[in-house]
């Protein structure tokens, strides 16, 4: 019998044929590159640089470094496209540390093909950017510096075959996914059984964005499955020219054992609250709170787990239409455990400043 990757890669090489000589439309090919350079002083000052080891982006401690450099490719013509982008930096070090060899430096590379001459259906095949949440690793398009903990601690790329409709009005988009798992471009050893997820997305009108996504699946080999629910829901709101709302909360479930099909629960509600008082100047205001009682995503080995508020200010700077110079001061406090480190003992509280510059051409 075909496995499921199988059949996806036959659907999308016989739809390639039937549709590459109907693709009238001039191709385009374009690149594109994205460097953002960082320093970052956790006042915990950690003896080994490293930041809390549930932050994967901007986690070096006291250096100049480069959170993501990355070159793109894409090609686009009217029933195919494609994207290609090799990237480094302690993010790709970081989040990527579970891929083998090359995989490491893979942001992006996948391929798509308009399957209806009448419908904006598009099937598309690889590594793909998240469908979970409203970040990525790219820092412009984000509301604050660093990310959330929700962003670190929930996928930033997958890999594996989706399908996405958008209606003709522009105001839906309904996609769904068969993955190789929570964050794996190569599946887990042992495991046989996909991951599948699902995205709607809609904008009634130009200053509103809701999303609803969803991932079914698991991260561990057949025989110690757990099955995980992950549901992430937000909105973007742009109140006025000047002002900008965005909310979210995810809630996930995993089941306690193979053996038991009773479920440990985290969630996660993100406030962002953004005033750009002119065309070049902008001051975030992030509020986070990351429970995870039974130490599913973040295990801190502790009696009561992971229950961690965080609270952030960010300062943007655009100093040329495509180089932004960013700021932000982020304290992170757990109220039951002391799960941060300082001078070799347990604190409650850490407390960073990072800047960044971020330039894209």
């Amino acid at each position: 019998m075909k496995t499921l990757s199988a059949v996806a890669t036959a659907v999308l090489l016989s739809a390639a044929t039937s549709l590459c000589a109907q693709d009238t439309l001039a191709p385009l090919l374009t690149f594109s590159g994205y460097v953002e350079p960082y320093y970052a002083y956790d006042f915990n000052e950690p003896t080994d640089g490293n930041r809390p080891p549930f932050l994967y982006s901007f986690n070096r401690h006291n250096e100049f470094n480069v959170n993501l450099g990355m070159l793109k490719a894409n090609y686009s013509a009217r029933r195919l496209r494609a994207n290609a982008a090799l990237a480094a930096g302690t993010y790709m070090n970081a989040n990527y540390a579970a891929e083998p060899g090359v995989l490491q430096n893979i942001y992006e590379m996948n391929a798509g093909i308009k399957i209806s001459n009448n419908s904006d259906l598009w099937v598309d095949g690889g590594i793909f950017t998240s469908h979970i949440g409203f970040e990525s690793a790219i820092g412009k398009d984000c509301r604050a510096l660093t990310r959330s903990m929700v962003a670190e601690n929930t996928p930033y790329y997958e890999a594996g075959a989706r399908i996405t409709y958008n209606t003709p009005n522009g105001q839906w988009l309904l996609s769904g996914l068969v993955l190789n798992g929570w964050q794996r471009i190569q599946r887990v050893q042992g495991n046989s059984l996909p991951s599948f997820g699902t995205q709607v997305q809609w904008r009634p009108n130009a200053r509103t964005l809701l999303n609803y996504s969803t991932f079914i699946g698991t991260d561990k080999p057949d025989s110690t499955r757990q099955m995980r629910y992950h549901n992430n829901l937000y909105g973007v709101f742009q109140l006025s020219d000047r002002w900008e709302l965005t909310a979210s909360f995810d809630l996930g479930l995993e089941e306690k054992s193979p053996e038991n099909s009773d479920l440990n629960l985290w969630y996660t509600p993100v406030v962002i609250v953004r005033y750009a008082p002119t065309d070049k100047d902008a001051v975030a205001l992030r509020f986070e709170y990351f429970s995870d009682e039974n130490g599913v995503i973040i295990n801190t080995g502790t009696p009561n787990g992971f229950g961690v508020t965080g609270v952030s200010i960010n300062y943007d700077r655009a100093l040329l239409p495509n180089a932004l110079w960013r700021v932000e001061g982020r304290l992170l406090n757990s109220a039951d455990d002391a799960i941060f480190i300082r001078d070799g003992n347990a604190v409650n509280a850490n407390f960073c400043l990072t800047t960044s510059i971020a330039v894209s051409f």
